[in-house]
């Protein structure tokens, strides 16, 4: 099992480092036993975390009320819940 990922029953649990201010959103591999993911939105006013939240959303094809953010919120290392993805981004080998 990855480090950066588990399944919990049908929901997904991610580890996750975000870089803000990025020059577009994209998944862009493991850093530190952790998936990073870069946002364009500044760390302010909690706006990465809502962009990183609908970027997921996108990427794993869920509404956005289905991705939660569980710890993290003023950090750049979070933890999401991702529940019931309908599929997985190409790319992300989660077992």
């Amino acid at each position: 099992m990855a480090g950066w990922a588990r399944w919990d029953g049908e929901d997904l649990i991610l580890q996750v480092r975000v870089q803000p201010r990025a020059r577009r959103d994209e998944i862009a591999g493991l850093h530190g036993g952790r998936l990073r993911v870069r946002i364009t939105a500044p760390p302010t006013d909690g706006r990465a975390n809502e962009q990183l939240i609908r970027f997921l959303a996108d990427r794993f094809q869920v509404p956005r009320a289905r991705v939660e953010l569980l710890s993290g919120s003023a950090t750049r290392d979070k933890r999401l819940r991702i529940a019931a993805p309908a599929r997985l981004p190409e790319g992300l080998d989660i077992p």
